[in-house]
């Protein structure tokens, strides 16, 4: 039975716990304190820290782990990314303060303080960028450190931009794009069976994760509109269609279609004539 870390608290963790419940492995633990539980019977799951998965896997002591891109990466870890999982977006970025004048990169002077719980990934992009700086690791709330003399400038996570704002800071550069990722050893592969579970993991996961911005439509339509009722619900590979017993000149059509253009999509069939439209959420979407 392999083992997969997961975050132990956190948006991370509600997100992945979500995830794997709608892929079938709904998480059995003994108790809300538990740090083991089963994964659908399939799999087991480890809670850990999220900043802690990645030396988790790269160490053996998990198969596999759901943790952000940014922990990744300033773990230092060679580790091979399974798929990127979409939620938990951010970015870390380098922020100062409005009154600081500092506007872009090239506005820092060298020697300049940033402050940050991401020394390595800090440190590996102002080499990047030609500028010479000085970390200041801290363990958190990196936001004040420009107001009380710490650092002259930060780089933190950013979702929004709101905790920024309310803290009287700005973006002045973004150091890197980030998500939730399941990852795995460099080695996961080697043995047969391993790699043949975490394929059928990621399967899983990546056909739970296709069809949460598509939606299921089915609708009765006249059979001399289906030219345009094609342009109107292409679908994946063109829409299904089927002919209706006694349905005379109507055709059933089905179709998988976006779910942020179901209400246009809707309003377009009725206008060709379209019945009886059913529109249904899809648990899975296996390509």
């Amino acid at each position: 039975m392999l083992r997969i870390a997961l975050p132990n608290k956190g948006r991370l963790a509600d997100e992945a716990r979500e995830l794997f419940t709608d892929a079938g492995l709904e998480i059995r633990a003994a108790g809300p304190r538990a740090l083991t539980a089963s994964l659908g019977g399939e799999f087991q799951a480890l809670f850990v820290r999220a900043q802690d998965i990645p030396e988790f896997v790269a160490d053996g002591a998990a198969d596999a782990g759901v943790t952000g891109a940014d922990l990744v990466r300033e773990s230092g870890r060679a580790l091979r990314e399974l798929t990127d999982l979409t939620f938990g977006r951010c970015r870390l970025a380098v922020a100062a303060t409005e009154e600081s004048g500092l506007l872009a990169l090239e506005d820092l002077r060298s020697g300049t303080r940033v402050a940050t719980v991401f020394p390595r990934v800090t440190a590996e992009f102002f080499a990047s960028v030609g500028r010479q700086v000085e970390i200041v690791p801290v363990s958190g709330a990196a936001e004040i450190a420009p107001h009380i003399g710490i650092a002259d400038v930060i780089v933190d996570l950013v979702s929004t931009g709101s905790t920024l704002r309310v803290n009287g800071l700005r973006e002045i550069a973004t150091v890197l794009e980030s998500s939730a990722r399941l990852i795995a050893a460099p080695d996961a592969r080697e043995d047969v069976a391993r790699g043949r579970a975490l394929d059928e993991l990621v399967a899983a996961l990546r056909s739970v994760l296709a069809a949460r911005d598509k939606r299921y439509v089915m609708a009765n339509v006249p059979r001399d509109r289906l030219d345009e009722v094609k342009r109107v619900i292409p679908g994946l590979n063109g829409p299904t269609i089927i002919d209706i017993m006694n349905g005379g000149k109507f055709v059933a059509v089905h179709a998988v279609v976006s779910a942020a253009t179901i209400y246009r999509t809707i309003a377009d069939l009725k206008a060709l004539g379209a019945e009886g439209i059913l529109v249904t959420r899809i648990e899975r979407l296996m390509s």
